[in-house]
């Protein structure tokens, strides 16, 4: 197994502007990169919280963290809300990091279907305990779904294409491997981009699907904003275009005052706006990109959640 990297590891502690006595929460552990770097700024008061969905990171961080101000939790960031409501540390907390996307070991572990380099079952399931494998997904979706899902979320342009071959397979019995659906949808696309693999587009659109990602996504951010602290920072690591303009949209809108009707006694600049954006986004590093290839497609932007009183 490959070793695994943090993504943008020094930009985010920069990024969440660590207080010693600190609450922060890590809502994607993985192996624990970006965790171990801010609880090694906390001092003995602050605290640390993660969150994963893969039972897999669960257990390696049982296993691997024995530390008093560590607690992991295991479910969807989407449940951030109802984690900090348990852990009564709604309003406290001063940073949330949320690195998105698939993690390195899952990738590089082939029997969890994520890789389209790898032969292994068609799960991808990042919580393995629960919910449908991409094949059940796809047994369960008519064509027309499926090709929607490759369309917007993989932004594969040969979706319908793609989407009758998938069928088509089913019927036969096929597709119970990661590389059957890759050398299906590599006979589909007949056009090639350039240092990209013709699967790269359906695996993603797949593996969103499966895992509800971009739902989860929206939930989490808006958690985010009712669970920081004053000046409590949020941090936010995306690896493709659906994800980032999520998140730079959401960010944004928190940020801007809405258009006010005219004639309404109130001025925009006397709205309180529930968070202000922290510079501009960050990319890795040329030598960061040498180092772990699998980060030169990631984009980290910041907000702070305003205090009281605290105007745009």
């Amino acid at each position: 197994m490959n070793a695994h990297v943090s993504v943008l590891l020094h930009e985010c502690i920069d990024a969440l502007a660590i207080k010693p006595n600190g609450i922060y929460i890590d809502c994607t552990f993985g192996r624990g990169g970006h965790t171990r770097e801010i609880m090694f700024h906390l001092g003995v008061e602050g605290r640390m919280y993660a969150i994963d969905k893969d039972p897999a990171a669960i257990e390696y961080a049982n296993s691997e963290i024995q530390d008093e101000r560590f607690t992991i939790w295991h479910g969807s960031f989407s449940e951030l809300q109802q984690m900090c409501e348990e852990k009564g540390i709604v309003g406290q907390v001063d940073g949330i990091l949320m690195d998105l996307g698939v993690s390195s070991p899952q990738l590089d572990e082939a029997e969890r279907g994520f890789s389209f380099m790898k032969d292994g079952p068609l799960d991808m399931r990042m919580d393995t305990s629960k919910g449908l494998t991409a094949r059940e997904w796809l047994q369960h979706n008519d064509e027309a779904e499926i090709a929607r899902v490759l369309k917007e979320y993989g932004e594969e342009r040969f979706a319908k294409k793609i989407a009758a071959w998938i069928k088509e397979a089913l019927t036969e019995d096929g597709l119970h491997t990661t590389l059957e659906l890759a050398k299906l949808v590599e006979r589909a696309v007949r056009k090639k981009e350039k240092n990209k693999h013709p699967a790269t587009r359906t695996f993603q659109g797949l593996r969103i699907a499966v895992n509800k990602e971009l739902s989860d996504i929206e939930f989490a951010l808006e958690s985010a904003v009712n669970v920081l602290a004053p000046q409590g920072r949020l941090a936010v690591i995306s690896f493709h275009s659906l994800e980032d303009r999520l998140v730079k949209r959401f960010m944004k809108a928190q940020s801007k005052p809405k258009p006010l009707p005219k004639g309404l006694p109130i001025m925009e600049k006397d709205e309180v706006m529930p968070m202000s954006l922290v510079g501009k986004a960050i990319f890795p590093s040329e030598e960061e990109i040498q180092m772990n290839p699998r980060s030169r497609s990631a984009v980290l932007r910041i907000a702070q959640k305003n205090g009281e009183g605290e105007h745009v």
